[in-house]
């Protein structure tokens, strides 16, 4: 029997060759091609070893890549955390049946509660009355699958107490649109409030301004027409007075004549003293003089008139002077006064001494006509009680009150009360001037006039003017 012995190995066939082979196989022996399977080829092996450096390269490629795309997502990962820390809203998500999967860092300093101790029990748990609870659990129900905004519900704070959260719940769906889960965002109302009052008060404060800029308008328009008004009515006004006084000189001399005609023996005849009888000249003498003097009265309170619309006007303005407001306002309130029924109550309070500077004459024009429309309000109250009360306030300001007990300033008057030729009083009893005269005047003494209704009924006007330094 003959033995024959086993093939030659091929060349290089007792250590594959390749760098990635011999890095695959580092550490074991690689059988010789004959002892793993005989008759194969030297071809077919180099050929094995070829798609095992391939499928290593491979490896290495999407090794590489999967470390690319690992620190991507870190990126990421880092930015999403950056984003939820920064956030001052609260936010937290939850699967679809309201368990907690994450949350914000503004939640946990919010309720005091760490991420760990959140994740996993129900979003319902952060509220602090049933009512909120069972209103959470109705967002998740099967029937609830909308979006929900401005939710106001009671969430538990750190303290322990329960303060009001303006709620937004928005579904959170999977890339095929199943439904997944929720995101819950609230904002504390308290700060939505103090948002809304700050908004509220610019809002007022930009209303007031409008009004100021519309009323300074309206003054400027005014004072331009009583300017034209005033130039016209001065002219016709100095005859009238100048008129009147001649009359009087010219009465004078008529009376001076009839009396010596009836010292005469020759003026008692019957006939001139029938006629003396029947024109009642003796009456006429005696009305002559009053009469006289009342044309003469008017005719200069008319020509203050015009000189108070042409101060108002800023036209021959009074120069500016020192005086004491106390005088001014007792002296207006008499001169208003006098004429009232006895059952008119008239209560004034006023300190001795009030030193201001500016127009006394154009500051008793005001407080006349805030006491003449107080006077005019009362007119159907069966008590009328007038009060004129001023006093010294801090910073060096004067406050000036005039109040009635009658019906009172109409709420949609208010507003409108120091337009010009605006007037409650019925047709030729007024025409809606004085109140806005009056405001122009103490705008240009440096104070500010106001109107309200008082809380026992009736209304009240306010005077703030700067006083003079001591």
């Amino acid at each position: 029997m003959s033995t024959s012995s086993p093939p030659a190995k091929p060349p290089g066939s007792g250590k594959p060759e390749g760098g990635a082979s011999r890095r695959l196989l580092a550490g074991a022996e690689l059988p010789a091609p004959a002892d793993v399977l005989d008759g194969v080829g030297e071809g077919v092996w180099i050929d094995v070893i070829r798609k095992m450096d391939e499928v290593y390269n491979d490896l290495l490629q999407y090794e590489v890549a999967l470390e690319q795309k690992n620190a991507a997502l870190e990126e990421s990962h880092q930015f999403i955390e950056s984003v939820l820390s920064s956030m001052s809203d609260l936010l937290v998500v939850c699967d679809r049946h309201g368990r907690i999967e994450e949350v914000n860092a503004a939640l946990q300093r919010f309720t005091g509660r760490q991420e760990s101790e959140l994740k996993g029990t129900p979003v319902a748990a952060l509220f602090a009355d049933e009512g909120s609870q069972q209103r959470v659990r109705e967002l998740f129900s099967p029937q609830q699958r909308g979006a929900t905004h401005d939710l106001e519900l009671s969430v538990s704070t750190v303290e322990g107490s329960a303060m009001p959260v303006s709620i937004n719940c928005t579904p959170r769906l999977s890339g095929v649109g199943k439904l997944v889960g929720m995101v819950v965002t609230g904002r504390p109302v308290g700060e939505l409030r103090r948002a809304y009052h700050v908004l509220r008060q610019t809002h007022e404060e930009l209303k007031r301004t409008q009004q100021q800029l519309v009323q300074s308008e309206k003054m400027a328009s005014l004072g331009r027409l009583v300017a034209g008004v005033a130039h016209e009515l001065n002219n016709p006004i100095s005859f009238v007075l100048g008129n009147v006084m001649a009359l009087r000189r010219y009465a004078g001399r008529l009376h001076t004549y009839i009396e010596a005609v009836n010292a005469c023996d020759c003026a008692h005849t019957p006939e001139l003293e029938g006629l003396r009888q029947e024109l009642r000249i003796d009456r006429i003498l005696e009305d002559m003089s009053p009469l006289l003097d009342g044309m003469i009265e008017g005719a200069e309170r008319t020509r203050d008139i015009v000189d108070g619309l042409k101060r108002f006007s800023a036209i021959d303005r009074q120069g500016d002077e020192d005086f004491n407001l106390t005088e001014v306002i007792e002296r207006s309130v008499r001169w208003v006064t006098r004429s009232m029924p006895p059952k008119f109550h008239i209560d004034v309070d006023l300190p001795a001494e009030l030193p201001m500077r500016g127009s006394s004459g154009q500051l008793q024009q005001v407080i006349m006509n805030l006491v003449q429309n107080a006077c005019d309000a009362m007119a159907e109250t069966p008590e009328p009680r007038l009060e004129v009360r001023a006093r010294p306030a801090a910073g060096e300001v004067v406050v000036v009150s005039v109040a009635d007990n009658g019906p009172g300033i109409a709420p949609e008057h208010l507003a409108r009360l120091f337009d010009p030729f605006f007037t409650t009083k019925p047709v030729g009893q007024g025409t809606g001037l004085g109140l806005s005269i009056s405001y122009g005047i103490v705008e240009r003494h440096g104070g500010r006039l106001e109107a309200a209704n008082r809380p026992e009924g009736g209304a009240v006007f306010t005077l703030l003017l700067p006083m003079l330094a001591g």
